[in-house]
């Protein structure tokens, strides 16, 4: 059995009250905190880079979950994990040797994650499932925060499920876009693992409160 994991998604905070905002999370029931790392060019948005997740890291007292939205991902893994990345997820779609970016993540000390778009199909890891820490079902299209939930998400996750545990992998299911109180149950139920938040959270008027009724659903269920 295994509890689900709740990561604020830092997109959405307040960036003139960064230092306050990632204290409210450090005294949360939140696990991780998530960072989205965009270049404006795998994506339409640009963000944040090493400098700032230094700065994070300094702040942070839970490990830090990086998502890179970038092409070319396995020219910075040594930086980013060097900035404080406990987690550094990498784009299926932006990634030709898929196998050799997660090893390279693999010996920084890392957990590996791969992402995947809304448009691409769960079973294209099934080859390389054994080999993923996290896998990161974007179920918005990625780049900006605040867009509803895509529905189809749930079909990918009970797919996934069911991969990781045909191959035996200790493999993470992450959910990242449009996730809130109102479909939390609903995807624990259907398997995932990591429910990243962000605007649900930091748009709430109590996100301490909202964290933790996150955190409380019950869904918990065989691995």
């Amino acid at each position: 059995m295994r509890k689900h994991l709740i990561a604020p998604s830092l997109l959405a905070a307040d960036f003139t009250r960064l230092a306050e905002e990632m204290e409210m999370v450090n005294q949360s029931e939140a696990d991780w905190f998530h960072l989205d790392v965009m270049d404006g060019r795998f994506v339409p948005n640009i963000t944040f880079g090493m400098v700032v997740i230094e700065a994070m890291h300094r702040l942070a007292r839970k490990p830090l979950d990086v998502h890179l939205m970038i092409v070319e991902p396995e020219k910075y893994i040594e930086s980013f994990r060097k900035a404080g990345a406990d987690v550094l997820t990498v784009h299926y779609e932006a990634c030709p040797h898929l196998h050799r970016t997660l090893r390279q993540i693999k010996e920084s000390g890392a957990m590996a994650g791969v992402a995947l778009n809304p448009h691409t199909p769960a079973h294209l890891l099934e080859d390389i499932i054994e080999d993923i820490d996290l896998v990161c079902l974007m179920s918005v299209n990625p780049g900006f925060g605040g867009q509803k939930f895509i529905h189809q998400t749930l079909l990918k996750i009970r797919k996934l499920r069911e991969m990781a545990d045909t191959a035996n992998a200790k493999t993470l299911i992450e959910i990242d876009g449009g996730v809130g109180l109102q479909n939390a149950e609903t995807l624990l139920q259907a398997g995932a693992d990591v429910l990243v938040a962000g605007s649900s959270v930091f748009g709430a008027k109590d996100p301490v409160a909202t964290i933790s009724a996150l955190k409380a659903f019950n869904a918990v269920f065989d691995c």
